[in-house]
């Protein structure tokens, strides 16, 4: 089986994260997914950004939801990375989706919604999904486990995947039965007793956020279905490296 390789928030080890800078970059190393990251502005549009804070990533502060689309969209999310990315703009979801429609790419949109539970949420972006015609080859995911039962009530064969960083008793049970069909974990919840149990429930497991090579090694190792990284190029010449030496053995 191969690990799809995802680009967190497209290649942002090398472009401003949740970006169309990244996202061009992470399409063009190679990568099969994108993750990113969705928040909702003031007036409601599904913008792509991390943080519910404009702080870090912009040359402003204060929180997304208090900024229309149109103020967000004039705001400076390059420079903080890089001089080469100045006045790079954050970019709404359907932005997005008309970029993607015609790629051959697998997609994870990730709800954060965990913080600021932001109202009428899952429908919005399930709206622009169906609209683009991307809803086969999307997974939904997020660290809230009501959203994830929210959505599976507009569309219950939709995939969605709880996102978790906690080490839970029954883990991937309680994860089915929110009738979510991915698990998404960080690397250290990692070990073979999760990869079987996910593969005894037909369940997805993708790992965040696999940069390092020994990191990118076990889990093509182990065979989990993907890894989300922010260096897409590195984790696919590592695979490639892989692959070579399981063949001569």
């Amino acid at each position: 089986m191969k690990t799809l390789v995802y680009a967190h928030r497209g290649a942002s080890k090398l472009a401003p994260e949740n970006t169309m800078p990244a996202f061009q970059l992470a399409y063009e190393m190679g990568a099969e997914g994108i993750e990113t990251d969705v928040q909702l502005s003031k007036d409601g549009i599904p913008v792509l950004i991390h943080d519910e804070s404009v702080r870090r990533t912009t040359n402003a502060v204060g929180f997304v939801q208090d900024y229309t689309f149109e103020q967000l969209r004039k705001l400076d999310a390059g420079s903080w990375l890089s001089e080469k990315y100045e006045n790079t703009p954050i970019i709404s979801l359907e932005e997005f989706l008309i970029w993607a429609q015609s790629k051959q790419l697998q997609l994870n949109i990730e709800l954060k919604n965990n913080v600021i539970d932001y109202e009428n949420m899952e429908k919005k972006v399930y709206d622009l999904l169906c609209k683009y015609k991307v809803v086969n080859r999307t997974t939904i995911s997020s660290f809230n486990p009501v959203s994830i039962e929210r959505f599976k009530q507009i569309d219950r064969k939709i995939a969605t995947a709880l996102l978790t960083s906690q080490r839970i008793s029954g883990l991937v049970n309680y994860t089915a039965g929110l009738g979510a069909k991915a698990l998404h974990i960080k690397y250290r919840l990692l070990n073979s007793k999760v990869v079987e149990q996910c593969r005894d429930r037909e369940m997805k497991l993708r790992i965040y956020t696999i940069n390092r090579i020994g990191a990118m090694k076990k889990c093509y190792q182990l065979q989990v279905d993907a890894i989300f990284t922010d260096v897409p190029d590195k984790a696919i010449e590592q695979r490639r490296l892989f692959e070579q030496l399981n063949q001569q053995d």
